[in-house]
């Protein structure tokens, strides 16, 4: 590769000079060479000086070396400086031929003009026969002197010159052809690295383009957790970060970076990018980005990027601004809590006043006391519901998470369902091995056996069973609910726990409920660190499963 890339300076160089002096700097050896034996001759060899051929050689040499300059060689046919070594072939003879015998071995001079004629790449049948032929020339008169006494020695001796010259000649031609097909080749690829070099600019320049017109900060770095992209969201995102006076890249762990509560400032290794560099990947991790009026809710993510041995080669970070959504979310669910409490306190008189009422039943007409049992029954609804949406907006469901037995909370909450399970003629079961030990909140975990218990008691409302079971491993407690009602379509499934969604055959049997409770259910499950899982077929029945943790992680 060196070779080539010194062969195509040196071509560069060469076609960078003017025409004459290209063909000058061609005719300089046999030029220097000539003069050099001109200039020496008076005192090494007297009788050339004498020698009119030889004489004649060094006035036609000098002759050619400034027609060389003289000629305007640009204005000719492009070939035409080839006449300059076909001469030379013509001044070499008549000096070698000129000097014998005082100078010996001047033929091989011929090897310039050849070299010339077939380094040109013109004429290649011409030069060939003039590489033989010239040669053969310039020894033809010694040959010639000796007739008719030539012997073989003699005929050998004159034609080694000529049949070397032909194997210069060609081998140059050879070397020529190949020097240009590796050229060409060259050019080919220095043609498609340049395309691909405008097509990977051009790539680049778009990529760019896209990644500074989305509003979503990017970051990718290498595996030593240095930034190799960061795109102009991401920016922004960095100049909110940093305090007063510092300047936006800034290293992450001087920036201003908290959690959800606003003012706990993030530990290093808690930071989305150190999390990404050590070989994390997460979503939605939310974290606040700057103090004051710039700051910014934002939600990372990130994905790590392995080189082809499978290796950690970097990560990118992705930084999304939430900060509207957090706020509305603040704003509905304050609105929401604010609203319920402020139903909570009169739901709460009329249920007093109602009760204290019917304490004294007996001075009431049986009309009126059912009357008011309506009353106290909607009345217990509209606060059942209001403490389901105070728990459901509430940001931080408090769980105090300790070793408790599920068997007894299973016992109590079938204990507690029991008239609701006879009034609807469903059949209850346990199906769990006691003592039940697990790590949970014992009162949130009855709310959510209560709301799966209730629910699986509603929607069998032409009788049915319901079964509750529990299986352990070494670190996580199941429990499931199943029941043999209605059941619920794979669509519906998926939604189940949204909030406020309800089943289309939940509303047309005109079941009662708001469909809060499995939403209520499923937060207490996930602040756990457990999860919960619905498997349903229309007419065959609903399972659900909760999966805790058997032990403290």
């Amino acid at each position: 590769m060196g070779e080539h890339v010194l062969v195509r300076d040196t071509d560069r160089f060469f076609r960078r000079l003017k025409p004459r002096v290209q063909v000058a700097l061609c005719q300089l050896p046999v030029t220097l060479i000539l003069a050099a034996l001109a200039v020496a001759a008076p005192a090494v060899w007297p009788t050339l000086i004498e020698n009119p051929v030889f004489i004649a050689s060094i006035v036609l040499m000098c002759a050619l070396f400034l027609a060389c300059f003289l000629v305007p060689w640009e204005r000719l046919p492009v070939n035409a400086y080839l006449v300059i070594p076909i001469l030379d072939l013509l001044v070499i003879g008549l000096a070698r031929n000129g000097a014998v015998p005082a100078v010996a071995g001047l033929g091989v001079l011929a090897i310039f003009p050849v070299i010339w004629l077939s380094a040109s790449g013109s004429f290649v049948k011409t030069s060939i026969v003039l590489s033989f032929i010239g040669p053969l020339l310039i020894g033809l008169p010694s040959l010639l002197q000796k007739f008719p006494r030539i012997s073989p020695s003699d005929i050998a001796t004159a034609t080694l010159l000529p049949l070397m010259m032909l194997a210069v000649s060609l081998a140059i031609r050879f070397a020529s052809a190949n020097i240009r097909v590796q050229r060409q080749r060259l050019e080919r690829k220095d043609a498609e690295l340049r395309e691909l070099l405008i097509q990977s600019r051009t790539r680049e320049r778009l990529f760019k383009t896209i990644l500074d017109t989305i509003d979503v900060g990017i970051v990718a770095v290498d595996a030593d957790g240095h930034k190799v992209l960061v795109n102009d969201q991401q920016k922004a995102f960095l100049q909110a970060a940093s305090p007063a006076g510092a300047a936006a890249e800034m290293q992450e762990s001087g920036q201003l970076m908290f959690g959800q509560d606003k003012v706990t400032p993030l530990p290093e290794d808690k930071r989305p990018i150190r999390r990404a560099v050590a070989g994390e990947t997460f979503a939605n991790y939310l974290v606040w980005l700057g103090q004051g009026s710039a700051r910014r809710a934002v939600s990372t993510a990130a994905r790590i990027i392995r080189n082809d041995d499978g290796g950690f080669s970097g990560a990118v970070v992705v930084y999304s601004d939430v900060t509207g959504l957090v706020e509305a979310l603040s704003a509905k669910e304050e609105l929401i809590s604010n609203v319920s409490h402020e139903f909570r306190s009169p739901l709460m008189s009329v249920l007093g006043n109602v009760d204290l009422v019917l304490d004294e039943a007996e001075a009431l007409s049986s009309a009126a006391v059912q009357r008011l049992e309506v009353v106290q029954r909607n009345a217990e609804r509209l606060l059942s519901l209001v403490s389901d949406l105070l728990v459901s907006a509430s940001t931080v469901l408090a769980v105090h998470a300790r070793r408790t037995d599920l068997a007894s909370l299973i016992d109590t909450t079938i204990g507690s369902a029991q008239a609701q399970a006879d009034a609807s003629n469903v059949s209850l079961s346990i199906d769990t091995p006691a003592p039940l030990w697990a790590h949970a909140d014992p009162l949130r975990i009855s709310q959510a056996l209560d709301n799966l218990v209730s629910n699986a008691i509603k929607y069998s409302p032409d009788g049915g069973a319901v079964t509750v079971r529990a299986r352990t491993s070494e670190d996580w407690v199941q429990l499931q609910v199943q029941d043999t009602g209605m059941g619920i379509s794979e669509e519906e499934t998926s939604r189940i726990f949204t909030r406020f969604f309800r089943t289309q055959a939940a509303r047309q049997a005109a079941i009662p409920g708001v469909g809060l409770g499995l939403s209520i259910t499923k937060t207490i499950v996930e602040r756990h660190g457990g999860a919960i899982t619905c498997v349903s077929k229309p007419g065959a029945g609903t399972t659900f499963t909760m999966t805790l943790p058997r032990e403290h992680s």
